[in-house]
């Protein structure tokens, strides 16, 4: 498997349209008569924010932690692992304050660059449905990869029933699953097929843990690395998987439309809570399973168990994991591939005749709609894009039977782009002192703070969630850093794609 798949479960992402003018815009509840306005849009509780982005961070990527933290030693990679999902936090963390300058329910990547790099909206987007596509194409390899082998292991007869062991077979009726669930419209519609994935996920890693509680992997144990990598080389070829395994950016504006209670401390403490749960997970399997086998330790931990029922489960875990995942693909990708159809050069002359405010970013419907958002695109034109993703899919995935080298590059540029870049550039660019639309929206929060404050408000205090000029003016630097820290990623991934082989995983 490639390296690249370590970024995972990726999902939806919405370009859909605040349906009255006067919805509700930031990131704090507003008063009464706001929240009176917002309609169908945020219904999502925040435990299902949770986990639906838990699941798209974890994925099958957390199986290669421990060939990481082999290439790297226990200390260094184990720090490697907490400062990736240290950047990657605050990557999402941009996205919330950027989302604040955006109607509510419309937040998307496509919208912050009609305001901020108009002319560039579309290769944003494309990268990003590449991306999205690529990793869902994977997954349907994993699956036609794995299930022969999980036939096999609950029943040796399997053998002689050649459809039963043939990947093309197993694929196709994958597809009978995930049909279904790529056609829904909202990412909070996936939070039970997430929670059978974070089942899934928790299974992995319970086996891995069990195992070295159980310490039946020593005898075939390698040497241990605590402090002293093997090489630069080594530690290289092993960063792309670590930075790739938090990469679920693309997912975030969708999450942010869809909360319920989308108050700046709600929707920090998704981030805290997704990334912190993500971080523990990486580290524990990293450990435990490097642990189990040292220096031998390969691309899948779970792979190199000896064959029992519980291995077998282990992997047909991992088939339910990357199944479920599919969905959490197709989505953005739609989203991204709608936008790219939809984009049209700008002219400068539009660029300075645009609205400051939020609500005139992107022009309302004439009357308030009842229907659920969370794309904005017409029935047909949804099963149009949405039936093109998954038959081009399924076409490659039965007629291509490894992407590594392709994902490797796509990853390389993709993810980070998403991580790191858009995030950096796109806050930097909008919180700019200069910018109508920042000085709109801080006019809009001196309004507010005149009324009475959120519950949130009262247990943080206002000031504190609103920030002085200096903690804004830190915050556009850090922003800048984590896109500059971004193109280095990207340049180093890309050198360590083509000059080395990537991790499997």
């Amino acid at each position: 498997m490639p390296a690249y798949l370590a970024n995972d479960g990726d999902a939806e992402r919405s370009d859909g349209r605040s349906t009255s003018p006067n919805s509700y815009h930031g990131s704090r509840p507003r008063s009464a008569r706001g929240r009176k306005e917002v309609g169908m849009i945020g219904q999502a509780s925040w435990i299902s924010s949770v986990i639906n982005l838990v699941n798209t961070i974890v994925g099958a990527g957390i199986l290669a932690m421990p060939l990481a933290l082999s290439r790297m030693g226990i200390l260094l990679g184990t720090i490697i692992i907490l400062w990736a999902g240290l950047t990657a936090g605050f990557g999402l963390y941009l996205q919330t304050k950027c989302a604040r300058y955006l109607d509510r329910g419309a937040a998307s990547f496509f919208a912050l660059s009609q305001i901020t790099y108009p002319n560039a909206a579309v290769i944003f987007d494309a990268a990003i449905a590449i991306k999205c596509f690529g990793v869902g194409v994977s997954y349907l390899i994993i699956i036609g990869d794995l299930m022969p082998g999980v036939v096999r292991g609950f029943n040796e007869d399997a053998g002689g029933v050649g459809f039963l062991v043939d990947r093309h077979f197993w694929v196709t009726a994958f597809m009978l699953i995930v049909i279904p669930l790529s056609f829904l419209r909202r990412l909070d519609s996936l939070k039970y097929t997430s929670v059978v994935a974070l089942i899934s996920i928790g299974y992995l890693v319970i086996l891995v843990v069990a195992h070295f509680i159980k310490g039946d992997t020593k005898q075939d144990r390698g040497d241990i690395r605590v402090v002293q990598p093997p090489s630069a080389v080594a530690v290289f070829s092993s960063f792309p998987v670590i930075v790739f395994a938090y990469t679920c950016h693309q997912n975030m504006f969708s999450i942010l439309n869809e909360i319920g209670n989308n108050s700046h401390f709600r929707t920090t403490a998704v981030v805290f809570a997704s990334i912190g749960a993500a971080g523990f997970l990486y580290v524990l399997v990293a450990i435990t399973g490097y642990l189990s086998f040292g220096n031998a330790v390969g691309g899948n931990v779970v792979a190199m168990y000896p064959p029992s029922i519980s291995s077998t489960i282990g992997k047909a875990a991992i088939v339910i994991l990357v199944m479920f995942s599919y969905p959490l693909q197709v989505h953005p990708c739609r989203a991204s591939v709608d936008a790219v159809l939809k984009w049209r050069p700008r002219r400068s002359a539009d660029s300075a005749n645009s609205s400051p405010s939020r609500s005139g970013l992107l022009q309302p419907p004439a009357k308030p709609s009842t229907k659920p958002k969370g794309d904005g695109m017409g029935e047909t034109r949804f099963a149009a894009i949405t039936t093109a993703i998954i038959v081009l899919s399924y076409i490659v995935a039965m007629t291509v039977s490894s992407l590594e080298k392709v994902l490797a590059y796509v990853g390389s540029t993709g993810s980070t782009s998403i991580s790191f870049i858009l995030p950096g550039l796109f806050y930097y660019k909008i919180s700019s002192p200069e910018s109508p639309h920042h000085q709109k929206l801080m006019k809009e929060d001196d309004d507010e703070d005149d009324g009475s404050g959120s519950e949130d408000e009262g247990l943080l205090g206002g000031s504190i969630l609103k920030g002085g000029p200096w903690r804004r003016k830190l915050l556009r630097r850090l922003s800048l850093a984590l896109a500059i820290y971004g193109f280095i990623v990207m340049i180093t991934c890309l050198i360590t794609n083509t000059l080395f082989v990537v991790a499997p995983h």
